[in-house]
């Protein structure tokens, strides 16, 4: 059983910036990538980014360049940096894992997200105010 923690959420203002991170336990083999999604209020869950266990990244066309993924200087730890964020980017955001193939066509869109699909921590709320 794989078990995700997020931390590193907040409320910031406009411009402001904010560092989220998520520590995995659990066996995860090398197949397997994490990845950030979010979920605005009163809209669907989307994916921000991924990352594979060679670090090899992928993003969703739709964020913006202001997120960036990256492996944390722990094992099994994954960070998304996030710069410059405007209200847009208010969410809960989440972190995922799941087998690679599975996990990047959900970032990207191309399959549906859905929290009952791979393993999910229980989010960290960021919150941008003008």
């Amino acid at each position: 059983q794989v078990r995700l923690v997020e931390s590193g959420g907040g409320s910031v203002q406009s411009g402001g910036s904010l560092r989220l991170s998520c520590v995995a336990s659990g066996y995860m083999d090398s197949r397997y990538s994490m990845a950030w999604f979010r979920q605005a209020p009163g809209k669907e869950l989307e994916g921000v980014a991924a990352i594979d266990s060679d670090g090899s990244t992928t993003y969703n066309k739709e964020m913006p360049d202001r997120f960036t993924i990256s492996r944390g200087d722990a094992e099994n730890t994954m960070v998304l940096q996030m710069n410059s964020l405007q209200p847009e980017d208010t969410a809960m955001y989440y972190c995922a894992a799941d087998v690679a193939g599975m996990i990047r066509s959900r970032v990207t869109g191309w399959a549906t997200p859905s929290l009952s699909k791979g393993y999910w921590g229980q989010g960290t709320q960021v919150t941008v105010s003008s």
